[in-house]
C-alpha cells in the first residue's frame, strides 16, 4: 500500500467526512460555510476535527494501516488501496471510527466501542471539544452503516433515503451527492442525526444500481431469520451488531461493479471469436457435405444467395450453422451457432466460443473426411473486435459511413424488435438464480421477492436510457410489469 505518507488524504482525494467533495474544498480548508445553517455548522465542526483524527492515524498507527485495509476488505492480502482510489472516502471513516486491532468493537452494554484511533483522540482531546464536535464523534461511532434507497432527490439540496434493512425513511441535507444520486439508486452509507439536521456521515464512492437490490434484500431476509426467535423487528442496534455481514455484501457488490462483464453466447459460453480456415476438394463437394448443418433450410434455400461460375458450377456460398430450438430462449425455433463461407477450394468457419469452434471442426472433418485440410484457427476477444471496428470506422470517410447507415433496413429492425420483445416477456417464466431459482412470476407473490423483481426491472430499464443508435432496439419493460401485475 506504500508508505505512511501515502495514507494521508491528498488534497484532491474525496473528503473522509463523506461530503462527496474534494478534501481541499471541504474539511482541509477549515473554513465555515458562509451561511450559518445547521448543515454548515456541522460541516464546520467536522472540518475542524477530521484533520486532527487523520494526524493521529498517521502518527500513532501508520505502521498498521495495511492491516486496517485488510480488515476492511475482510481479506488477508487485499488488492492495494491505490487500485481503489475512490474507496478512501469510505475506508477512512472505518479506519478512524471502527477499526481496532486488539479489542472487540462492542461494549458489554451492547453499544459499539470507538475504534483505536477515535479512542486515542478522545482520551487526549475530549475536554476541549465543543458539544457539537462530541456529538459528531458519537454519531460516527454509534450510528449503523446500512444500505439506503433513494426515494426522492432535490439536486444540490437534499435526499430522502429509505433504509433497505430496517425500513426507516430519513430526509438528509446533502449538497453534493444529491446532484448525482437519483430515485432508485442504492447507497452504502451512514446517516448522522444532529440538532436540526440529518446528514450523510459517510458514503461509499459509487452509486449502486437498482438491480443490486436483490443481494441487499437477500441480506435482509438472513438478518430477519437471525432475530426471528426474539419476536421483534430488525432494528438499528442489530445493524451495528451485524456490521461485518453488511460490509461483506457491500464489498461483494463493489467488486462485482468493478469487474468487467463477461459476455456469453446463448449456450452460456464466454465470447471468444474463432475463425477456422480449411482447404477443401471443391465448393460443390463441401456444400453437399455441409448443407445439412443448416437446420430447417433446404439446399435450394441455401443456394438462393450462391455465386456460380460461368459454366454453372458452384463458386461460393454461405451456410448458417443452425440447430433446432434454444436452451436459453424457449420461444426460438432455431439457434445460429456460426457461419460457414465456401469459396472455390477455401472454407472458412466463424463461431463465437471455444466450445463451438471444437464442435464445428469435428463436424467438418467428419463430413468431408480426406477432402478437407485444416489450415489455421485465429482467435479474437470482444474487446479486440470492438477496437478493430472503431478503427475501421475512423478510417472511413463520412460518405462511406453514411452509405453503411443507408443500408439500415427498418423492416428488419421492426422484426428484430418483435422477436426481442417476445424474449423479454418470456423472462417472467424463466427460473432466475438471483431469485433463488424462482421465476419472476413466482417471486412477486411475496413482498421480498416483489421488491427484488422491481429492482431487477428498474436496473434493466436504466441500462436502456438515453438515445438509441440506428438499428438499436429498446425493450418495453412496462409490458413485463403488466404481466407481473406490478405498477407501470
Amino acid at each position: 500500500m506504500g508508505s505512511v505518507q501515502d495514507y494521508k488524504t491528498g488534497r484532491n482525494d474525496p473528503c473522509p467526512c463523506g461530503s462527496g467533495k474534494k478534501y481541499k474544498r471541504c474539511c482541509l480548508s477549515g473554513q465555515p460555510v458562509p451561511n450559518d445553517s445547521p448543515w454548515s455548522r456541522q460541516r464546520d465542526a467536522s472540518g475542524r476535527i477530521t484533520p486532527e483524527l487523520l494526524e493521529v492515524a498517521t502518527r500513532e498507527f501508520g505502521d498498521q494501516l495495511l492491516l486496517a485495509w485488510a480488515d476492511f476488505n475482510q481479506l488477508a492480502i487485499p488488492e492495494p488501496l491505490d487500485k481503489f482510489p475512490d474507496e478512501e472516502g469510505i475506508f477512512s471513516p472505518y479506519l478512524i471510527f471502527e477499526w481496532d486491532p486488539d479489542a472487540s468493537v462492542r461494549r458489554r452494554d451492547g453499544r459499539p466501542r470507538a475504534g483505536a484511533i477515535a479512542r486515542s483522540y478522545l482520551q487526549k482531546n475530549a475536554k476541549r471539544l465543543s458539544e457539537l464536535e462530541l456529538l459528531i464523534l458519537d454519531q460516527a461511532i454509534s450510528r449503523p452503516i446500512s444500505f439506503y434507497e433513494v426515494v426522492r432527490s432535490s439536486p444540490g439540496r437534499s435526499l430522502v433515503l429509505r433504509d433497505l434493512l430496517i425500513g426507516e425513511e430519513t430526509e438528509v441535507e446533502e449538497h453534493s451527492a444529491s446532484q448525482t444520486l437519483r430515485p432508485g439508486h442504492l447507497a452504502y452509507a451512514q446517516i448522522w442525526v444532529l440538532p436540526e439536521v440529518a446528514t450523510l456521515g459517510r458514503l461509499a464512492p459509487r452509486a449502486i444500481p437498482p438491480d443490486r437490490k436483490v443481494e441487499i434484500v437477500g441480506l435482509r431476509m438472513k438478518l430477519r431469520r437471525k432475530i426471528a426467535k426474539q419476536n421483534r423487528e430488525l432494528s438499528a442496534t442489530d445493524l451495528v451488531r451485524y456490521s461485518e455481514q453488511i460490509r461483506t455484501v457491500y464489498l461483494d457488490i463493489r467488486d462485482a461493479l468493478l469487474t468487467p462483464p463477461k459476455l456469453a453466447n446463448t449456450d452460456g459460453d464466454l465470447f471468444v471469436f474463432h475463425t477456422l480456415s480449411f482447404r477443401v476438394g471443391s465448393a460443390q463437394l463441401a456444400f453437399d457435405a455441409l448443407a445439412p448443418l443448416a437446420w430447417g433450410l433446404s439446399k435450394k434455400d441455401l443456394l438462393e444467395g450462391a455465386e456460380l461460375n460461368d459454366d454453372g458450377s458452384l463458386k461460393s456460398v454461405e451456410i448458417d450453422w443452425r440447430v433446432k430450438g434454444n436452451r436459453m430462449h424457449k420461444t426460438w425455433d432455431n439457434t445460429i451457432l456460426g457461419r460457414l463461407k465456401i469459396s472455390g477450394r477455401s472454407l472458412v468457419a466463424e463461431v463465437n466460443s471455444e466450445k463451438r469452434a471444437k464442435k464445428i471442426r469435428e463436424e467438418i472433418e467428419r463430413r468431408l473426411g480426406l477432402h478437407v485440410t485444416h489450415i489455421a484457427t485465429t482467435l479474437k476477444t470482444p474487446e479486440q473486435m470492438l477496437e478493430e471496428s472503431k478503427h475501421k470506422r475512423r478510417g472511413h470517410s463520412d460518405r462511406e459511413n453514411a452509405e453503411v447507415d443507408d443500408r439500415f433496413d427498418p423492416e428488419m429492425s421492426r422484426a428484430s424488435q418483435v422477436m426481442f420483445q417476445e424474449e423479454v416477456e418470456a423472462w417472467v417464466h424463466q427460473k432466475i438464480p438471483a431469485l433463488g431459482g424462482r421465476t419472476p412470476l413466482e417471486a412477486v407473490a411475496d413482498p421480498d421477492g416483489k421488491e427484488m423483481v422491481e429492482g431487477l426491472l428498474l436496473g434493466w430499464e436504466r441500462k436502456y436510457e438515453g438515445p438509441l443508435g440506428q438499428g438499436m432496439i429498446r425493450p418495453d419493460l412496462n409490458a413485463v410489469r403488466r404481466l407481473l401485475k406490478l405498477p407501470v
